[in-house]
């Protein structure tokens, strides 16, 4: 095969890579936007359990069923299913062995994201567990209704009450930060300031219920935004840093094409100049006779 029609395929090679590449950019940049979306979606729900909580706190009817003694440690730690992220996964892991100083023989974990698994074994871990994400806003829900009833299985089985979620939030479109949030025991502070926080009006709502039924209902519902939030923060983390490593991979290809081109363009003019000289020294050759 001649250098030129060498050259003519991997100009093809890396103009299909770079289709590819702009494809999954706007694939990425989409997915944000909705997981971002996702997460707005909840402020009013999120507010609107707090006022609960704050409701019954204020009326001294809180805490009824979740002053327990902390045993066991348990992480739910979010990372990515699909490569192409760059450090995402080794990142996060990190980030709560630093925070934890893990231990597989006192600590129970749940991986969600199947990469997180070769992350966890780079320090001897395992999971207890492993999720798969979803692939739309939609299943999210499902994904967190599965991690409830393992962390439940904790609690009862494994005496596990000190939970702790880590996962990436999102700051911009394309940085995100490594975050721990530890949803049980209830953060003290957390609810002291829902304590102490004044009423909108003059008027507090009244409530029919059992005080503890309700304290135990509004408090499933806050571990369910917390984990939502966190799993939909992931995702939007994941995204983003799969569009800064395309747009850094698009950067390199289109360089790599501009070189080929240039070989190219280099190779056929040598070829077309040889072409003249034969020519030439033919004609030459010719009239001499």
């Amino acid at each position: 095969m001649s250098s030129s029609e060498l050259l003519k395929r991997k100009i093809k090679s890396s103009q299909d890579l770079q289709s590819v590449v702009k494809t999954m950019k706007a694939l990425a940049a989409v997915s944000i936007h909705q997981y971002e979306k996702a997460v707005e979606s909840l402020t009013d729900y999120n507010r609107t359990v707090e006022m609960g909580i704050q409701i019954l706190l204020q009326q001294g009817k809180g805490l009824i069923s979740h002053k327990q003694k902390s045993s066991g440690l348990g992480l739910v730690i979010f990372g990515s299913d699909q490569g192409m992220c760059g450090q995402f996964n080794e990142q996060i892991v990190n980030f709560a062995q630093e925070s934890e100083q893990i231990s597989s023989q006192k600590t129970a974990i749940i991986a969600v994201g199947l990469r997180v698994l070769n992350s966890l074994d780079d320090y001897d871990l395992t999971a207890d567990k492993y999720l798969g994400l979803p692939s739309s806003v939609n299943a999210i829900t499902p994904l967190v209704q599965n991690i409830l009833l393992e962390l439940e299985k904790w609690r009862s089985e494994k005496q596990i009450n000190r939970i702790v979620l880590y996962y990436n939030e999102l700051v911009r479109s394309s940085t995100y930060n490594p975050k721990r949030l530890q949803i049980l025991p209830l953060d003290s502070a957390w609810l002291n300031n829902l304590k102490s926080k004044s009423w909108e009006t003059k008027n507090i709502p009244t409530f029919k219920s059992k005080s503890n039924v309700l304290f135990s209902s509004l408090i499933e519902e806050y571990l369910f935004i917390s984990l939502y939030r966190a799993c939909a923060n992931s995702l939007a983390s994941e995204n983003a840093s799969r569009l800064a490593a395309m747009q850094v991979a698009e950067k390199n290809i289109g360089d790599r094409l501009e070189e080929l081109n240039t070989e190219y363009q280099l190779d056929r003019q040598t070829l077309i100049t040889n072409e003249l000289l034969d020519i030439v020294s033919g004609f030459e050759a010719l009239t001499s006779k």
